[in-house]
């Protein structure tokens, strides 16, 4: 398993597409309309459901289901499978420009698109036209379900069992945890072990797709978190579930090739983009504020006060340093280099430091304005600092990054 690691994630220490050549794909005709009407669902749809989503913990179903109304389920999804055949790069950007008015319909579609490309990545004639056909379509939702409360962050060691019971048919038992689109999702990929002693496949990760219908599916609380409130991150009970052995997505302990080609890459790809989008309107927050505000005494602006645009420099900067590692990196795992994912790792990282230290400092340039019940920074505040929890957790990432920079498996303890 660590040889198999070490192949998966080598070195990058030099990043070989120009950002040049990334704006030039993002301004292409095609992806300049799918953007146009991504920015109009965001405005129109998503930015007038963002106060209520927040305050009562709802579900952004009017967001996923314009997303979805306006073909956008099978964004990631193959052309050969009726998708759109898009990569990170637009899987990111798409997360960002949702994310600037709601972070928790952002991650909602971004799981769901994390979940449709690993059902795509292997996916047979049978699993095409029950499950690929659908979410393309728009008539579907799906999510994974890999955390357990006993792993934590180490996702990538899942105790849920999955025995055989007959030739066609598997039984599931064990309990998830954090399940985004949770009880609103129609399928879910789910990881677990098998326990059969004969099977080559003992204690090895397989992936299976569970119907949200499957007879023993049993869910546990609505979320109710300090942000992205409205992801719906349940927990998942599981007893003695049914699934086909159809179901199951490409070879049984195949944990090393989903987890590390598919999984990571297009989690962390959602989940910066995201972040970017939260973190780029903080900016313009604490921007805004500066024109606007002025100092009854003298009757100067503040963005008059040297000191005050100082700052605003500085987070630009901060900001836009992200947006480029973010872009770069998406990019050079859609032109397939080898050791891309080094590059996407460090992208989620930087983009967990930067909207929670951009969002922070915002909210000290606002003032008390900023600081209040009801401040759209105090929203963005709690929906940014789950950046460095959600596994993989910023503090695993980094010593992943470091360890693939010296030459060593990631798993090796």
């Amino acid at each position: 398993m660590r040889s198999e690691v070490h192949r998966v994630v080598s070195v990058r220490l030099a990043i070989d597409i120009p950002i040049s050549q990334v704006v030039s794909d993002v301004n292409s005709r095609e992806l300049e309309l799918l953007f146009q009407g991504v920015q109009e669902i965001a405005t129109d749809v998503v930015a007038v459901n963002t106060d209520v989503v927040d305050r009562d913990a709802r579900w952004p179903e009017a967001g996923i289901r314009a997303l979805q109304g306006a073909g956008l389920g099978g964004l990631v999804v193959p052309e050969k499978y009726g998708g759109r055949g898009h990569g990170l790069l637009t899987l990111a950007r798409v997360c960002e420009i949702l994310g600037r008015e709601c972070a928790s319909t952002a991650i909602c579609y971004g799981m769901h698109c994390v979940g449709a490309s690993v059902i795509a990545a292997n996916a047979t004639i049978d699993q095409q036209a029950r499950f690929l056909g659908p979410i393309c379509e728009g008539d579907c939702i799906t999510t994974l379900s890999l955390s357990e409360a006993g792993t934590g962050a180490h996702f990538y060691f899942p105790q849920t069992k999955l025995e055989s019971a007959a030739s066609d048919v598997f039984t599931l038992n064990g309990t998830k945890t954090f399940v985004t689109n949770g009880g609103h999702a129609d399928l879910y990929v789910v990881s677990a072990v098998g326990s059969d002693p004969e099977s080559p496949a003992v204690r090895q990760f397989s992936c299976v797709v569970v119907p949200a219908d499957a007879e023993g599916v049993k869910w546990g609380a609505p979320w109710d978190g300090l942000g992205m409130r409205g992801n719906s991150s349940r927990a998942m009970e599981l007893h003695c579930v049914l699934v086909p052995r159809s179901n199951l997505l490409g070879k049984e302990g195949d944990q090393i090739w989903y987890i590390f080609n598919v999984v990571m890459p297009y989690f962390l790809a959602a989940l910066a983009g995201t972040y970017l989008g939260v973190a780029t309107t903080a900016v313009e927050e604490a921007r805004r504020h500066l024109m606007r505000r002025h100092h009854a005494h003298t009757g100067a602006n503040l963005a008059q006060a040297s000191v005050l645009q100082h700052r605003m420099g500085s987070l630009w900067g901060m900001l836009e340093r992200t947006r480029c590692l973010i872009y770069e990196a998406a990019a050079s795992f859609d032109a397939g280099e080898p050791d891309a994912l080094t590059s996407v790792m460090a992208a989620k990282v930087e983009a967990a430091d930067a909207v929670v230290t951009l969002i922070n400092e915002a909210m000290t340039i606002s003032g008390g304005i900023g600081y209040r019940e009801g401040s759209s920074l105090h929203r963005l505040l709690r929906d940014a600092r789950a950046s460095h929890l959600m596994s993989p957790t910023t503090d695993i990432l980094r010593l992943w990054i470091g360890r693939a920079l010296l030459g060593l498996p990631l798993l090796s303890d």
